[in-house]
């Protein structure tokens, strides 16, 4: 590709054409090589870096960015895509998916970004405790996305089976023992969850359900609008959720993901856990629940007994 190209390239077309570099890339790799553990946690080899988690320690947030942290497969696009809606509807604002998730892409990317207007949209997977301090120096509001713990993991499991740059697992009975034991990518959704429900009532924080999401967007949309003082109209907030339902969002996955458009965008439904769990792992993963959650706010918010009765 000449640079002539390159510079007439959008940023959807870069991110698709480098997620189409990744995924050749990944075509020669084993599953072992495509993790790396940093600070005790694994990492997609592909998509991270030590040398980029190092860089990103020292970056510089500002006051007015969008930061959306979730656990893998707890609606991570779908919030992106929502905000990418909503600035668009305010400011005309090119999505920036290529540079959406702050812990993926070379070192370099940090300072690419620097030169981004505002309000950026960000979104990661990483523990609160790995957030880069200047997020909470500049009191950078966070948008925190929880889902149960059953769905999300039978999510992760159809996920890093179909997304050809994470490492597949054989069986779903493998994949559940490494879920529970937090030796996952991105670690254990335990952890995770329990970094954010110290700060689960900081004022820069809002925390919102998938459940919660699916059963009445347009009142969770309302708190996204209040939270970031984006005054929406209630046509605009009309807008922003027929263009962010599930169906929307697959239907046009293939237009914002390229060819990996269905790997993101498999059901987004509730219960699905109950296609896979056995009664056995159901009572595996309430015991857990129960060690780690049980009686937290965090743990009442996400509505287990609700979501995750077998």
């Amino acid at each position: 590709m000449s640079g002539s190209e390159k510079q007439n390239m959008t940023n959807l077309e870069k991110f698709q054409a480098e997620m189409k570099r990744i995924v050749e890339q990944a075509n020669n790799m084993t599953p072992e090589e495509m993790q790396f553990s940093y600070k005790g946690i694994l990492y997609p080899s592909l998509l991270c870096s030590e040398a980029s988690f190092q860089a990103m320690e020292s970056f510089e947030a500002r006051e007015d960015d969008v930061l959306i942290i979730t656990y893998p497969k707890c609606g991570t696009n779908w919030t992106i895509q929502i905000l990418h809606q909503m600035l668009f509807l305010l400011h005309n604002k090119e999505p920036t998916l290529d540079q959406a998730m702050l812990e993926f892409g070379k070192p370099e990317k940090y300072e690419d970004l620097k030169q981004k207007p505002s309000p950026r949209v960000l979104s990661s997977h990483v523990t609160y405790e790995n957030i880069p301090k200047s997020f909470f120096e500049k009191k950078t509001k966070i948008l925190i996305i929880l889902r149960n713990p059953k769905d999300a993991a039978v999510s992760y499991y159809h996920f890093t089976n179909n997304n050809p740059v994470l490492p597949s697992y054989s069986s779903w009975d493998l994949f559940f023992k490494d879920f529970l034991a937090g030796e996952v990518i991105y670690g254990s959704y335990f952890d995770h969850a329990l970094g954010l429900e110290k700060h689960i009532d900081d004022e820069n924080i809002l925390v919102l359900t998938f459940e919660d999401m699916k059963a009445d967007l347009p009142a969770e949309l309302r708190k996204i609008n209040d939270f970031y003082g984006l005054n929406l109209t209630d046509e605009q907030i009309q807008i922003v959720e027929e263009k962010s339902t599930f169906k929307s969002m697959k239907e046009k996955s293939g237009d914002t993901h390229g060819k990996l458009g269905n790997v993101f965008f498999r059901k987004g439904e509730i219960g699905d856990w109950k296609s896979l769990f056995t009664e056995e792992q159901s009572k595996e993963l309430d015991a857990k629940f129960e060690k780690y959650l049980a009686g937290t706010k965090l743990g009442e918010k996400i509505n287990y007994h609700k979501y995750c009765t077998f």
